[in-house]
């Protein structure tokens, strides 16, 4: 398993190209070899895999705005190509009759989104938060979603953190996911549930890289969207400290 950050942390930070392409050095700077895009500002492919070369870095999983989902897939696979990026992810679903994002509308859209994306060989990924393990008629989304869409079809970037405060455990739901799970989120969960880095919360990680190991994960993605005032470069530095002490770089 290779250690990787989510870039979505240092949004701020790439709000524009120039911001996007310092970004990425410090992030290669600190030993990362593999990022996911996310939150940060749009560029052509062309420049991004420019950067990415000049930085030693990979992209292996991104998330995608749903009008691009939805939309034009052969340039959307394009893009991902040029970059030489596999996994297609979705970010968010609210799940809520308040802001149209109900069950029914994603088990009417996805589906379809993750065959086309599958199709023309990449592979469609789901980002939980904390709502997929409130249960609808006894079963939780999460579980709905899993049976939706055959796993050759659909895998899920497990977020730790959201599992926990969820209610779920983490490392269950790893082994639950076996087999679908070829890049997750780690995201660790301090007292409030304040997001923390890692080994500065209380998830147990030994159990969740024993689990992603064997359900298959191949790439383990840093991710904390809350950094408290905090540099969030020196925050993945600390958490990427925490996994080279576990032998994971």
């Amino acid at each position: 398993m290779r250690a990787g950050a989510q870039l979505y942390t240092t949004r701020e930070l790439c709000k524009t190209p120039e911001g996007f392409a310092e970004t990425l050095k410090r992030v290669a700077d600190i030993g990362y070899t593999t990022v996911q895009v996310s939150g940060c500002c749009p560029v052509p492919a062309d420049w991004l895999k420019a950067e990415l070369d000049k930085n030693g870095l990979s992209c292996v999983l991104t998330h995608i705005p749903v009008p691009e989902l939805t939309g034009d897939m052969d340039a959307l696979v394009r893009y991902h190509d040029r970059i030489g990026c596999d996994l297609i992810g979705l970010g968010y679903w609210g799940f809520s009759e308040d802001n149209g994002m109900t069950l029914d509308k994603w088990l009417d859209t996805f589906p379809a989104v993750a065959h086309e994306i599958r199709t023309r060989g990449k592979y469609f990924m789901y980002h939980n938060h904390h709502n997929e393990f409130r249960k609808v008629e006894g079963v939780t989304i999460m579980q709905r979603l899993m049976e939706a869409v055959p796993a050759e079809e659909m895998g899920f970037t497990l977020d730790t953190y959201w599992v926990q405060v969820g209610g779920g455990d983490p490392a269950q739901w790893l082994e639950k996911l076996a087999g679908r799970i070829p890049a997750i989120h780690l995201k660790d969960c301090g007292f409030g549930q304040r997001m923390e880095a890692l080994g500065e919360g209380n998830i147990n990680f030994d159990r969740v890289f024993e689990k992603a190991e064997a359900g298959g994960t191949r790439y383990l993605l840093v991710e904390q969207d809350d950094c408290h005032g905090e540099d969030p470069v020196e925050c993945l530095r600390r958490s990427y400290g925490y996994l080279k002490a576990q032998g994971i770089e």
